[in-house]
């Protein structure tokens, strides 16, 4: 197994500075980046393997690429309560939170109970959060049952009215993915979003429009029918 500091070494023979640049149009601040793309990342990820101290201690680093790999490397049945609120609270970045919450959280015991914790923190990357984890929970490979995926909706309904960029478009996000899931789940998910629409919102009604455009399209429809 590597060290922190073989890994970092590692990562700056990696870096391309050229790359921070369009980290930062996509809206990846906050941090030092080295400017490492995914593409390079994650086959470095599986040459070192999965170890959450390893993760635990390369997430502690300033540097942008360090937390990715921290996420790559995670264990979820090591990854606790208490790694995962603290990883939360320091995110900075949405990738940073799509990255735990779709690649780590769906895989613990606590994710229900998380997302229903962090919709309603006022923190914009910690309710992200909650937002990300039902995604990740939501994907055909997750192997949750309706009933589960069905008690996001209130929540979603709930949260549709958060202004803030990050916020308002992982509900988006979120509501789609779910109604992408199956047709059961699409008329459910179709429904919850005329309800939307009519909150007094303009987040609210950006939300609804644009989820309503995506599941009720024939090529969404003829997916789930085919």
């Amino acid at each position: 197994m590597k060290s922190v500091e073989e890994i970092l070494d590692d990562l700056q023979r990696l870096a391309d500075p050229k790359y921070v640049s369009q980290m930062e149009y996509f809206g990846i601040r906050g941090g030092k980046a080295l400017g490492i793309k995914n593409a390079v990342l994650k086959p470095y990820a599986k040459e070192i393997g999965k170890s959450q101290n390893l993760a635990n201690n390369l997430w502690d680093q300033p540097i942008h690429e360090c937390k990715h790999l921290a996420i790559l490397l995670s264990e979820p049945k090591l990854f606790t309560e208490e790694v995962a609120e603290k990883w939360t609270s320091e995110c900075y970045s949405w990738d940073l939170v799509d990255g735990i919450g779709m690649k780590i959280l769906p895989r613990t015991a606590f994710a229900f109970k998380k997302i229903r914790e962090w919709s309603r923190r006022e923190p914009e990357f910690e309710k992200r959060m909650a937002f990300a984890t039902m995604v990740g929970l939501a994907l055909k490979g997750a192997k949750q049952t309706d009933e589960k995926i069905v008690q996001f909706f209130p929540i979603i309904e709930r949260e549709a009215c958060d202004d803030r960029n990050f916020v308002k478009k992982a509900v988006n996000w979120a509501l789609r993915q779910i109604g992408k899931r199956n047709l059961n789940l699409n008329a459910q998910a179709t429904e919850v979003a005329e309800r939307i629409k009519l909150q007094d919102s303009k987040a609210a009604k950006w939300i609804a429009a644009d989820a309503l455009r995506e599941l009720t399209s024939t090529r969404v429809q003829e997916r789930l029918r085919g």
